[in-house]
């Protein structure tokens, strides 16, 4: 008989505030050169949340940043162990650009999206927001739900 399969929603916010996104610093590993990496902010889904409500939570846990959802921009998975973790990234509007950062983030910034790729440290999360358009001359709202999950042709 095979074990209990156990699955783990995350999401992320990218939070815009005019022309810029929300980076937040965060500690990942102490057995890399520089342990702090730039980050969108991230969380866990709790049972009975929808994907959205705990986006706008997380944020607002983290940064002290209300949002609003915009729209979904890409999904990422990953098993680690006897773990499957499904992502939804989600494009977020803030009302603000006040941050107050939880104890568990170093620091936080807004980044023009001319200058992600330079900023966001994690490869996987870059080859992302670039398939999503974040970080090309395209205006995110010029894209339609389905186009974003769309390879763009050479």
């Amino acid at each position: 008989m095979m074990g209990m399969s156990k699955f783990r929603v995350l999401v992320k916010g990218i939070v815009q505030y005019q022309d810029s996104y929300l980076a937040v610093e965060r500690w990942y590993d102490d057995r890399i050169f520089d342990p702090y990496q730039w980050e969108f902010i991230d969380g866990e889904m709790e049972f009975g949340e929808t994907p959205e409500k705990a986006v706008e939570r997380i944020v607002a846990e983290k940064t002290g940043v209300a949002v609003q959802v915009n729209k979904p921009l890409y999904t990422w998975g990953f098993t680690a162990g006897e773990i499957c973790t499904c992502g939804i990234a989600f494009l977020c509007d803030a009302q603000m650009d006040e941050v107050i950062l939880a104890e568990e983030l170093r620091d936080s910034k807004w980044v023009p999206k001319s200058e992600i790729a330079q900023v966001i440290t994690n490869q996987a999360v870059v080859k992302d927001i670039e398939k999503a358009g974040l970080t090309s001359s395209f205006d995110l709202d010029d894209f339609g739900k389905v186009d974003l999950f769309i390879e763009p042709m050479d």
